[in-house]
């Protein structure tokens, strides 16, 4: 599909004088190399922002939503080649970014389209011939750093509202999934989006992540990654105080009550666990569920993640395709080690997976239930991001409620029963930045997203993403 991935500078496609090379996660073999960037690319992608960023800024919001829209229709367009793309470069079955991947970041380019040209301001009269009103100005150049489990989801999710608030952008995908934001910035050439508006520097985290977290012009700094990731963000960024939006890692509850609708809970259990080999921060690897109903819910979420299929991406029966990395794939069956050292129980899985043909060597793992550890335990608090769920009973609400909040994360949680005051009331004690009641993944781009504690720091979506990337300014006048 693609032989060499480049940076995208200023309107134009570079290389470097360095590549790495694009493993894909099913086959195990190289693809393609991309280029590796470092401070100086990063250096002429700041002053390409910085020159686009004047006349883009002045631009009316409806001609800003015009290109947004434009960019939108032409990943729906080509929704089928990213899609493909998308299975090549993450393991993750083509069926899956089909349905999730590529639908999503075209809502997000519509979506910030359209919100910008209903940003709304305040004004405040605050004496008969006093009056404040506030004014929400673009930064100017901004970074937005993506991870590789959803790359052109989450990469378009920052892009979109950054682009429409007036800003220009910066950009660095991750260097384990970068096919599809270059086939992004093509897009952009396609459309016309004016050189420099935005702008994607390839390569490692430690260097071209870094010179644009520390370059002075740079004015925030959207991430979604890992939390020591996230920790090294914060540590570089404080000192210039540059804004932070930080979306990092979780370790989220998924609870069973006993009164709960028993085939739906368990139909969504599969799919919180699973989904994209268990590989999303959403993802609910902590099942705590009633006594009551422990036994059965244990017995019938095992038969049914023994029934998934594991196999080429490409092949539409697959439901679990390969981890992202060898790498990856060997710290996840570290953690089934370390349960099993921990005194837990493996019930299904927990291994290395071979599938014949193209992708004997690729990066798959048999999705994985294990009982029988408590709360404190390293497997029960540190993010695995793999297709791995313990379980863990509880007595009473109380006892839920304190189980679902024992860890140092809180980005999500999913709630179960049938009993609604139960159901607002648990949400409200959950220490979560979003809590869905007898449902997963379902996301309104009107509302705020984000974590607490070790999950995060600050919110997107909707208007807390303008917000973000915009500056507030007051303005007093008297007459």
């Amino acid at each position: 599909m693609f032989t060499s991935i480049y940076h995208y500078i200023g309107g134009h496609f570079e290389g470097s004088e360095a590549w790495l090379p694009s493993v894909a996660p099913a086959t195990g073999q190289v693809m393609a190399q991309v280029a590796r960037g470092g401070a100086a690319q990063v250096q002429a992608a700041v002053a390409a922002a910085q020159a686009a960023f004047p006349a883009w800024a002045a631009r009316p919001e409806s001609e800003r939503a015009g290109y947004l829209l434009k960019i939108a229709q032409a990943i729906e367009q080509q929704a089928e080649a990213l899609a493909l793309a998308e299975s090549l470069d993450t393991g993750k079955p083509l069926a899956l970014a089909r349905r999730m991947d590529i639908p999503r970041a075209v809502e997000n380019f519509r979506f910030f389209a359209t919100a910008i040209l209903h940003q709304f301001s305040e004004s405040h009269a605050t004496a008969p011939s006093q009056l404040n009103y506030t004014l929400r100005q673009p930064l100017g150049v901004v970074g937005c750093i993506s991870p590789w489990n959803l790359p052109l989801y989450l990469f378009t999710w920052k892009i979109a509202p950054a682009l429409a608030a007036g800003n220009c952008v910066v950009a660095k995908p991750s260097e384990l999934a970068p096919l599809t934001a270059f086939k992004l910035a093509q897009i952009c050439v396609e459309v016309g989006l004016p050189p420099g508006v935005l702008n994607l520097v390839q390569g490692l985290g430690p260097e071209a992540g870094q010179a644009l977290v520390e370059h002075p012009q740079v004015k925030a700094i959207s991430f979604t990654g890992g939390t020591a990731t996230g920790r090294q963000i914060a540590l570089a960024a404080a000192p210039q105080f540059k804004k932070l939006s930080l979306e990092m890692g979780g370790k989220n509850p998924f609870v069973v009550f006993a009164n709960c609708d028993w085939e739906a809970t368990l139909a969504t259990a599969l799919r919180a666990g699973f989904t994209n080999q268990g590989q999303i921060c959403l993802c609910g690897p902590r099942m705590l569920v009633e006594r009551s109903v422990y036994p059965r819910f244990r017995d019938e979420l095992v038969a049914r993640v023994r029934a998934l299929r594991v196999g080429d991406p490409l092949d539409p029966a697959t439901d679990q395709g390969a981890l992202i990395s060898a790498a990856h794939r060997q710290k996840v069956l570290g953690y089934v080690q370390l349960a099993q050292a921990e005194g837990g129980t493996v019930l299904t899985g927990g291994e290395p997976v071979t599938v014949p043909g193209r992708c004997a060597e690729g990066y798959f793992m048999a999705p994985t239930v294990i009982e029988g550890l408590g709360p404190a335990c390293r497997t029960n608090q540190e993010e695995i991001f793999g297709p791995v769920v313990t379980l863990q009973p509880f007595d009473n609400e109380a006892e839920a409620i304190a189980l679902a909040n024992a860890t140092s994360y809180g980005l999500a949680a999913s709630v179960h029963t049938n009993h609604l005051a139960q159901a607002h009331r648990v949400a409200a004690q959950l220490e979560s930045g979003i809590v869905w009641l007898n449902g997963w993944l379902v996301r309104d781009l009107r509302t705020p997203f984000g974590g607490v504690k070790n999950s995060g720091l600050g919110r997107e979506g909707g208007f807390a993403a303008l917000r973000f990337f915009t500056e507030e300014k007051n303005v007093w006048h008297s007459w």
